[in-house]
């Protein structure tokens, strides 16, 4: 067993929580002062006051007073992707809209030409950097997503890479099918065979390998409609695959209403919703998760977390790491935008980049909160003044190591 003692604060200490985080209940993180924290292997075994803190252990570390937080669970990423799109944000500089940049050919359709040219382990290569890089800023749990195939070959090639991810990471992993991310250039102008395509060809191909454990549309104009959406969750659900979905980040496209008709875990984005969707956010179990890394680096409206919080929507925090429109997974990072951009408190942010996130991935058994036998995924910190002092000193390097599933990796 492994002790950590002299722990200035554990937060997000809970014996139990209903899962997912609403309403008022969003204000509060639960903070243990003073304390020490034993791990088993894999698993949190305890944690108490330093006043009664064990005499021994097999291993000690002594944290100096550092705080101790859950993992961000980061529930929406792009992470596994070819090259990169560094020329398109001198575009987005000198004027051109996310939607230009896309009808001249960039954007995702930019990511899908170079990817096409990758072998597996050239994309596996290219994305481990990237998870290095999520894990020292304080990741623990991360969906991933195809979505730069836009082949039925490709589209394999991408969820592979992210199967092997899942089996020599540390990471607790999610996989997405996104192969209607934006239509095929071999089918251009032929957008309904596509999603035929997709629904025939790849949806079986993926479900046969076992490859995906969500599926996911970019629901918005110019891209795919809620009817097309609606087919391609009918074809996903047949194969047990559970639908998530791209939602009202360009416009009210009608992507809230079906992703909850199809009890979708998650709709993301959410940028342009209005008092309808947020009332039927608040009533459903579908989870509301807003990406302020995405909203900061095109220089877009954000999606209205404070009034989805208040309505009572379950309200959850992602990176939406790209290379296109959010090039970061630092969570850490996207809970300081959750309170600088989206004016949330600190504790709603915290609590929607950890066990909101974690209930977006179906991990909230396992993951989002210092628990008795949740996964031993957390980080520590050096001496802090708060727990806001993380969000508020967001460039401060404040994080001292990460343990992921009871190993040290940082």
């Amino acid at each position: 067993m492994l002790l950590i003692k002299n722990i200035g604060a554990i937060v997000g200490v809970r014996d139990h929580a209903d899962c997912p985080l609403r309403g008022e209940v969003m204000n509060h993180l639960p903070e243990l002062h003073d304390a020490w924290l034993m791990t088993d292997g894999d698993r949190i075994h305890s944690f108490g006051k330093m006043s009664e803190c064990p005499e021994r252990a097999d291993e000690e570390i002594d944290a100096r007073g550092g705080w101790l937080f859950p993992a961000f669970c980061d529930s929406h990423t792009h992470l596994v992707f070819a090259g990169n799109r560094e020329k398109e944000f001198v575009d987005k500089i000198n004027g051109l809209s996310y939607a230009e940049i896309a009808a001249r050919g960039g954007g995702i359709l930019n990511s899908a030409d170079r990817l096409h040219g990758y072998t597996e382990q050239q994309l596996f290569e290219e994305a481990a950097p990237r998870l290095d890089a999520i894990i020292a800023s304080g990741t623990g749990a991360v969906e991933l997503k195809s979505g730069y195939g836009l082949t039925l070959e490709d589209e394999l090639k991408m969820l592979r890479v992210i199967a092997r991810i899942k089996e020599e990471y540390p990471l607790a992993v999610r996989s997405t099918f996104l192969g209607a991310h934006a239509v095929g250039r071999a089918y251009e102008g032929r957008q309904e065979e596509y999603v035929d395509y997709v629904c025939r060809e790849m949806i079986p191909a993926v479900a046969a390998e076992r490859l995906a454990d969500y599926v996911d549309v970019f629901c918005e104009q110019g891209f795919f409609t809620v009817e097309q959406t609606d087919r391609i969750f009918n074809h996903a659900e047949r194969y047990g695959i559970t639908p998530r979905l791209h939602a009202n980040q360009l416009h009210c496209s009608g992507g809230v209403q079906v992703g909850v008709k199809h009890g979708a875990a998650s709709v993301d984005h959410l940028e342009n919703i209005g008092q309808t969707e947020i009332d039927i956010l608040a009533t459903s179990d579908t989870i509301a998760t807003v990406l302020p890394g995405a909203s900061f680096f095109l220089n877009m409206c954000h999606a209205p977390a404070r009034e989805l919080i208040k309505a009572g929507a379950a309200v959850a925090i992602a990176s939406d790491y790209n290379p296109g429109s959010s090039p970061s997974g630092d969570m850490r990072f996207m809970s300081s935008l959750g309170c600088i951009q989206l004016r949330i408190t600190p504790e709603q942010s915290l609590n929607a980049s950890t066990l909101n996130g974690a209930a977006a991935m179906g991990l909230a058994e396992s993951y989002g909160s210092i628990t008795p036998g949740k996964t031993a995924s957390f980080f520590l910190t050096r001496p802090l003044p708060s727990a806001a002092y993380l969000l508020y000193s967001y460039t401060e390097p404040l994080i001292t190591k990460v343990f992921l599933q009871g190993r040290n990796f940082l």
